[in-house]
């Protein structure tokens, strides 16, 4: 039998801690704090551990402020570990090694690397510098990666002249040019529009594919995981409660089916509560939510009790599932 693949990332009890001014607001709170500054210690990361295996594409669910950049950041060197320690692709990230370095690259949507009046073109030959690549191997993964993004006349166009789409893309290239092992996405899709955002989806699982890269992917926009990863991890407030298959946890948080409904004619919402979990209620649609071993029977009685004109089941958006876990702040 294979030896088990070795983990080309791993969190140890990871944890970062920062210290924040303490500073009572008005006139009289600002001359104090001028005179004795004082602070408070914020945890934003507690003693997280997982590890992930080469070629995975894992993501990294949260809500605002719950610790995913602050990991990511420990995990590419940006940030120290306060504790724990953090190993990816055999070095230590807080070591900023030129070996580590060439291995991995952080994305973040909100971020940009580009020059913001030069050409996409002329950023991409100074990476190309930077990690060593002849003119010949920077030309063949520029027009590899190009050709996978659907990028042409923009790498020639100032970025400031380029769609928010365009510059993604080409931010994107810039940072996969050096064809990094591992890709730590924060926020890649953020701001796109539909066609943009699934234009780098696609990418990133041909990247995947072609290339065996290891993705961790952070994202708000929830089809961005479900398209491109089966395992999630979900952090809240700083630690980390769910490490698991993402269809394993959609069935745990969701013991029901979504009924939708279209009548032929208005009816009190105190009628419909009767069969369900009334999620809403707008004039002739009905969104019912229903418990599994209920359904066959609820929805007989639906059919025959009620003027349904048109009937449909499915699982509640993942989205919903995953915020009202947010929200009661409970592990699955």
């Amino acid at each position: 039998m294979a030896p088990a693949p070795t983990a080309i990332v791993r969190a140890e009890r990871l944890s970062r801690s920062f210290a924040v001014a303490d500073k009572q607001p008005g006139l009289a709170g600002t001359l104090r704090h001028l005179v004795r500054r004082r602070t408070r210690e914020v945890t934003a990361v507690r003693e997280v551990s997982f590890t992930i295996e080469p070629g995975e594409i894992v993501g990294f669910l949260g809500p605002n402020g719950a610790g995913k950049t602050t990991t990511l950041k420990m995990l590419s060197g940006l940030l120290h570990p306060s504790g724990g320690r953090a190993e990816v692709a055999g070095y230590e990230p807080r070591l900023r090694q030129r070996g580590f370095l060439e291995q991995i690259t952080l994305v973040m949507g909100q971020k940009q690397q580009l020059i913001w009046d030069l050409p996409p073109l002329d950023s991409l030959r100074v990476n190309a510098a930077v990690y060593g690549l002849s003119d010949r191997e920077a030309r063949q993964r520029i027009d590899e990666l190009a050709a996978m993004l659907e990028l042409g006349p923009e790498l020639t166009r100032p970025v400031r002249k380029l769609s928010l789409g365009q510059r993604m893309k080409a931010e994107l290239l810039a940072a996969l040019l050096h064809r990094p092992r591992v890709l730590f996405l924060d926020e890649p899709t953020i701001g796109l529009d539909i066609n943009a955002q699934a234009r780098v989806r696609q990418f990133l699982a041909d990247y995947n594919a072609s290339h065996g890269a290891t993705v961790l992917l952070t994202s708000h926009d929830l089809a961005d995981i479900t398209s491109l990863c089966t395992r999630v991890l979900l952090i809240h407030d700083g630690d980390l409660f769910h490490d698991g298959n993402l269809r394993e946890l959609v069935a745990r948080l969701a013991p029901w089916r979504q009924v939708r409904l279209e009548l032929r004619e208005p009816l009190a919402a105190e009628r419909l509560a009767a069969y369900g979990e009334l999620e809403s209620c707008e004039g002739r649609a009905v969104r019912l939510l229903i418990e599994r071993a209920r359904l066959t029977a609820v929805v007989e009685r639906l059919l025959a009790e009620l003027p349904v004109q048109d009937l449909e089941i499915r699982d509640p958006p993942i989205e919903e599932l995953i915020g009202r876990l947010f929200r009661q702040g409970a592990v699955p």
